[in-house]
């Protein structure tokens, strides 16, 4: 399973890239405004860091602004990937980007018959928003084991992006559902590294160590 981080934040990036784990990189208008710079910006600070896809979100509201969006982020940088929100006009815009070569991340997946037309409409990844569902009282990770059995059943080959991951757990369900990408936010991956035992086997270590050089 691809790692990538969600987030717009240069030194997270930094960080977890030097882990040599980092796939790629999510963002969203939200996550670039807190950094308190432009998309073309950050995105281009975000690719010369991390050699791989980086999502950057257009934000018309019809087809025909989705589509001219689409191709200028695209402009940016060759590892751009268009994010869309799940609706009728993505889906549009979806058919004519793709059929470019430009990679679309339909985003918003609530439900496999969500995932299931974008893949038609040659989008590259699809996004379950995971977490969001689990607000709302749903087991959020059951969609992402529905759409990569839609998926697979029929070859295509939309890549599924586990995302709005709160916890070291929705990871493992996403790895273990098949997932191809996870998004992960910066705190998430850094709960991910550690463990009580594993702290607690390297201190005796240390302790053994410490005691066999005075001998």
């Amino acid at each position: 399973m691809k790692i990538f981080i969600d987030t717009a934040n240069l030194e997270m990036i930094k960080e977890i890239n030097s882990w040599g784990i980092l796939d790629g990189v999510t963002t969203n208008p939200s996550l670039i405004a807190k950094e308190g710079t432009d998309v073309a910006t950050r995105v281009k600070e975000i690719a010369s860091i991390v050699d791989g896809p980086i999502s950057a979100e257009a934000m018309s509201t019809d087809w025909e602004g989705m589509v001219k969006e689409g191709r200028e982020l695209a402009k940016i940088h060759k590892n751009i990937n268009v994010k869309l929100p799940m609706c009728v006009e993505s889906l549009k815009a979806t058919k004519v980007l793709s059929s470019e070569g430009i990679d679309v991340n339909m985003t918003l997946i609530f439900s496999p018959h969500q995932a299931l037309l974008a893949a038609k409409a040659g989008a590259k990844y699809v996004s379950p928003f995971i977490g969001r569902l689990d607000d709302i009282g749903s087991y959020g990770t059951d969609l992402l084991g529905q759409i990569c059995g839609i998926f697979e059943n029929y070859g295509f080959d939309t890549e599924v992006i586990a995302a709005s991951i709160r916890s070291p757990v929705h990871v493992l369900d996403a790895a273990l559902a098949g997932c191809d990408i996870a998004t992960i936010p910066y705190n998430i991956l850094s709960m991910m590294v550690s463990h009580p035992k594993t702290d607690e086997g390297i201190a005796k270590f240390v302790a053994d160590f410490e005691k066999s050089k005075k001998k």
